[in-house]
């Protein structure tokens, strides 16, 4: 594979980026388990020791074709724009506080955007917006999100998509989420002090639902919206989900959602975490 020098993180990388090879946050070893079926999702999901392990396989799961081909030719073919840069082209991994209070959840990597960057809504308009309210809100600690490697820390907070490969037309279809579905589910496991799920748009909203059931948490059923709201509650606590509209383009330059709108639901969160 041809190597290209990258213009923000320094390094040549290959497109999709290999692992070991220093890419920003980049935790897969060459050793690492690759997933190339459900069966494998499910036994390596199920068997990782820590948030690190989980997140390393993630990022170099196979198992769903029809996005593993998706998300390597974006990578190779290249928006024109972009096509100076590196890709990442494999699964955009959780981003944030390995022990978090908030946990933000969206739909999937944009093709040219977390396929590009290496990191979930990082590199297109949907990442300003998001970035920008949770800076504002006190969860991260700058307002901008270039690149994987531009100094971004979120601050007792984490973001993740409930489809970790960018899917055709954002699409995925029902085996590729549900197959996706035990990576979110483990994750979830690692995450044991989350107090708020923002879950963004109606796909992420169903999903976290789906994980929450899994795990024991017990909730009334509430149809999606902005501003909806459910307290799941089990033995050992209980984790507020607020709904959002998704911050995509479809959304924000319609109107739908303002940046108003969307830091009232960070407020919340905030709210709710500093009163807990």
């Amino acid at each position: 594979m041809k190597e290209l020098p990258h213009p923000i993180i320094g390094g040549s990388f290959s497109s999709p980026v290999m692992p070991s090879t220093n890419w920003p946050m980049d935790v897969a070893l060459t050793q690492t388990p690759i997933a190339k079926s459900l069966t494998q999702v499910k036994k390596i999901a199920n068997t990782v020791e820590s948030l690190t392990e989980l997140t390393a396989a993630i990022s170099v799961c196979r198992a769903c074709p029809r996005l593993v081909s998706w998300r390597t030719d974006v990578a190779i073919t290249k928006r024109k724009s972009f096509e100076d840069q590196p890709y990442w082209g494999r699964p955009a991994t959780g981003f944030g506080a390995a022990n978090p209070a908030l946990l933000v959840v969206g739909l999937a990597p944009a093709a040219n955007g977390a396929n590009r960057t290496g990191r979930i809504f990082t590199g297109d308009r949907s990442g300003d917006w998001l970035y920008r309210a949770m800076h504002k809100a006190g969860f991260a600690n700058q307002p901008t999100s270039e690149h994987a490697g531009d100094g971004l820390e979120l601050i007792n907070a984490r973001v993740l998509a409930a489809v970790r490969c960018a899917p055709p037309g954002n699409k995925p279809t029902p085996t590729e989420r549900d197959i996706c579905s035990h990576w979110f589910a483990a994750e979830l496991k690692f995450l044991p002090n989350v107090q708020v799920i923002i879950a963004l748009g109606g796909f992420a909203w169903d999903q976290t639902i789906s994980m929450l059931t899994q795990l024991g948490y017990l909730g009334p059923k509430v149809k999606f919206g902005h501003g909806a709201s459910i307290e799941f509650t089990n033995p050992d606590g209980s984790v507020l989900l607020l709904g959002s509209y998704h911050v995509s383009q479809q959304n924000t330059f319609t109107g739908r959602l303002t940046e108003a709108m969307l830091d009232d639901i960070f407020n919340q969160a905030k709210v709710c975490i500093n009163s807990g």
